[in-house]
């Protein structure tokens, strides 16, 4: 547990070498941070030490107290600065996935003498996103979600808690059913073994205090995010697969043309969660943004 100034905690796994590169682990919405061997060995055997956290109100962090009115991603940035602070470590490489997906690219913008390069996988765009319809291709279960969300705290809180909680004790062996309609052949393929268990585990434990932490994600999502993509300078990569249903594929065609400078990879026949199975070669790139060569790949 990570002590912040403002009196809150944050819940904190580190896994990897002494003296690796700080990589810093977005989770998505919801989630709460779990050991994910997929992505730490992964990870591990690129000398990456991998940082990962529940963001406010998942696990055992604390809830934001302004959540409900005026709290952006962009403090996700902040939160991830006072990690690093505490962990002793200065530079870092980033990579968010899904709901994270916005919290690697606040990292870019917010700290850019700090961050060396971020990924936004599966990510979607910001609200305010010019010419995108947000929710067009988007799975049934995600528009309602989103519907309620338009409808104020109060009817999301309600949405959620009639809708959301049964994902809070979903094991491996139901993942698949209890997402529905978000999810594409691809991905339903995909969403077995240790995949799934690990998935399992992190909507388990994003539970842990209920529904405030998937809440307030989504409040944080759909209010400006308190910067701009086009401001973000740091070298970007946005991955993104075509059959995504959770977040569509127009979101990473969107963010490719408006961060500036972004390398993006646009996979053909990929899904949401189908996609973290390339998670070497999303690490490779995102190292290679940094200048920074992987152990016997020179």
């Amino acid at each position: 547990m990570v002590p912040l100034a403002d009196g809150r905690e944050l819940e904190v796994l580190v896994t990897g070498p002494d003296g690796g590169v700080p990589f810093v682990f977005h989770h998505g919405t919801p989630q709460g941070a779990v050991p994910f061997g997929i992505l730490e060995r992964a990870a591990t055997t690129r000398g990456l030490l991998t940082i990962s956290y529940s963001r406010p109100g998942y696990g055992r962090s604390t809830p934001r107290v302004d959540a409900a009115t005026t709290a952006t991603v962009a403090d996700d940035a902040a939160d991830t600065a006072a990690i690093l602070d505490h962990l002793g470590h200065t530079e870092f490489i980033t990579l968010g996935w899904s709901g994270g997906g916005p919290r690697a690219l606040a990292c870019a913008a917010m700290l850019p003498d700090r961050c060396r390069a971020a990924t936004s996988g599966v990510g979607i765009a910001p609200p305010d996103a010019e010419g995108l319809d947000l929710l067009a291709g988007m799975g049934p279960e995600n528009v309602e979600e989103y519907g309620a969300v338009s409808g104020g705290i109060e009817a999301l809180t309600a949405w959620l808690e009639e809708h959301g909680t049964p994902l809070f004790s979903v094991t491996a062996a139901d993942v698949v059913a209890e997402l529905g309609g978000l999810l594409p052949p691809v991905d339903q393929a995909a969403l077995t073994g240790e995949l799934a268990e690990y998935l399992a585990a992190s909507c388990r434990h994003a539970g842990h205090q209920g529904i405030v932490g998937w809440r307030d994600d989504d409040l944080t999502h759909t209010r400006p995010w308190g910067f701009d993509v086009a401001d973000v300078h740091v070298p970007t990569s946005i991955w993104q697969g075509t059959e995504d249903l959770m977040v569509p594929f127009a979101h990473a065609v969107w963010l490719s043309e408006h961060v500036a400078g972004t390398r993006p990879h646009l996979v053909q026949g990929e899904g949401h969660i189908s996609l973290l199975m390339k998670i070497e070669q999303i690490l490779d790139d995102l190292l290679d943004l940094a200048g920074l060569q992987p152990p016997g790949r020179a």
